[in-house]
């Protein structure tokens, strides 16, 4: 691969981008800071989170992608703009750029996210699927005639597939992912001890002291702030672990119900790889704890979080423009003006 080929992890709660020869560059959140009164961005990634619930009227915190896909393309050009002048300091050489998308994104989804790398300077873009990123950054030879089992857990979307031979057997996507925990958390907090937090709060709550099932053998507290609606002051309240198994086990119901779909349809021989081999999990949801058994109870077969399962994607996105010509399919040219695979 050439020194001016990058991977964006373009993700609806983070922003992860690869350079070759120099590994993972840019981390920080997809938000941006806008000033309502004159349209203008005032910071984005780490600046702009440390503003999230803490701005004056005029001023908005806001995520350019919602569920895995672009919701606003002028915020989602000027944020994928500044991070790529912050990651590539060649000011000469465009780069080539690989985008991973969300394996059910529409066309025009697709297009509004190569629009946004192209207006950010990329001579030519790639999209790439997550779960075959996600697989090429974990290390797995998906080229062989063997069958991978994926689960992608982002922000906005978990993204399913069975890979072999370069290539997508079967595939899904669903919109519970780390931001469907985080909301339902919030929902538990209020219900339960008539308290008003935020989505900071609960991501808090999520990493720190929350599990899938009493058979992981983990408890532990938090405190929190928030508003009490019975009051309406500012509180703080301990959480334990318990209290968070309801809302947290909805969610990953709804994930191994959503592989299952996907189990059913792979033909039997691969079926069979997968009885042998596992089911990966990446994304920053494969670190909720008890997931693994969870989901091995549920499906029936082994279940492992990737060795670095943040980074995952960016890696595998910035690996796959040297494998072009390995890669059946979930890998086109997206560039505008050329023939897509």
């Amino acid at each position: 691969m050439a020194q001016n080929d990058i991977g964006i992890d373009l993700g609806t709660t983070s922003v992860i981008i690869h350079v070759e020869g120099r590994g993972v560059v840019l981390s920080e959140p997809t938000v941006v800071a806008v000033d309502t009164d004159n349209g203008r961005v005032l910071a984005v990634g780490d600046d702009a989170y440390k503003m999230v619930g803490r701005t004056p009227a005029h001023i908005m915190a806001v995520r350019p992608l919602k569920d895995g896909v672009i919701s606003d393309h002028l915020l989602t050009k000027e944020i994928v703009r500044r991070f790529l002048i912050k990651a590539y300091q060649s000011p000469i050489v465009k780069p080539r750029v690989a985008v991973c998308v969300p394996a059910a994104i529409s066309g025009i989804e697709s297009d509004a996210a190569v629009e946004a790398v192209v207006a950010a300077g990329a001579r030519q873009v790639y999209l790439i699927d997550e779960p075959i990123a996600a697989a090429l950054g974990a290390g797995l030879d998906i080229t062989r005639p063997q069958g991978h089992l994926v689960l992608d857990i982002g922000g906005g979307t978990s993204d399913i597939a069975v890979i072999s031979m370069g290539g997508k057997v079967q595939s899904s996507s669903i919109k519970v992912a780390g931001n469907a925990l985080d909301a339902a958390i919030v929902r538990r907090v209020r219900e339960k001890y008539h308290l008003v937090i935020g989505e900071k709060s609960a991501e808090v709550l999520k990493r720190e002291i929350a599990c899938c099932t009493p058979k992981a053998g983990f408890s532990a507290s938090a405190v929190i702030k928030g508003r009490s609606l019975d009051t309406g002051l500012p509180r703080r309240q301990t959480v334990v672990t318990e209290d968070l198994y309801e809302p947290v086990e909805e969610c990953v119901s709804q994930l191994a119900t959503a592989v299952h779909g996907v189990l059913e349809r792979t033909p039997p021989e691969l079926a069979g790889d997968i009885l042998t081999e596992g089911m990966l999990m990446t994304g920053g949801g494969a670190l909720l704890r008890g997931l693994d058994l969870y989901l091995s109870e549920r499906l029936k077969i082994g279940v492992r979080a990737a060795d670095d399962p943040i980074n995952c994607v960016a890696l595998g996105t910035g690996k796959s423009l040297s494998m072009a010509d390995r890669l059946e399919s979930g890998f086109r040219d997206a560039t505008p003006g050329i023939g897509r695979r």
